[in-house]
Order: C-alpha cells, then structure tokens, then sequence
C-alpha cells in the first residue's frame, strides 16, 4: 500500500489519484501521525441505465403484445 505525507499529496495529487484507482486505497500521513484513506469510488449509475436495442418491432405491436399477455 503507498503512502503519501500530507505535503506529497498536496504536490502530487494526480499521482495519488491514479495510484488509488490502480491499487484501491492510498495513505495519507499527517504530521500528528494520523492517517487517512483515499479509496475510489464506485459508479453511481442507475442500475436501470440499460444499453437500448435496436428492433423492427414498433410501439403499436409492443402494446399489442403487452395486452395480449395481460388478457391471460
């Protein structure tokens, strides 16, 4: 795991930035000795963000379809 002082992580922010994506988490120490994580963060996409298809079917045969299926 890396570890940065509070000045390096000032200086180099892109660096540690890409380290953390690269390797998942990295230290940063404070003069008083303590320390704190930098971590990735996941995607906040919806999971109903779905890539769209292309098909011949139209609007009027979906609904069609739709309320055939409902009327059984």
């Amino acid at each position: 795991m890396t570890v940065f002082t509070y000045s390096q992580a000032r200086q180099n922010l892109a660096t540690l930035l890409e380290i953390s994506y690269k390797e998942g988490e990295v230290l940063i120490k404070r003069k008083d000795g303590s320390f704190f994580c930098v971590k990735p963060s996941k995607s906040r996409k919806s999971p109903l963000d779905v890539d769209s298809i292309n098909s011949k079917i139209t609007t009027k045969e979906i609904v069609s379809f739709i309320r055939e299926s409902r009327e059984r």
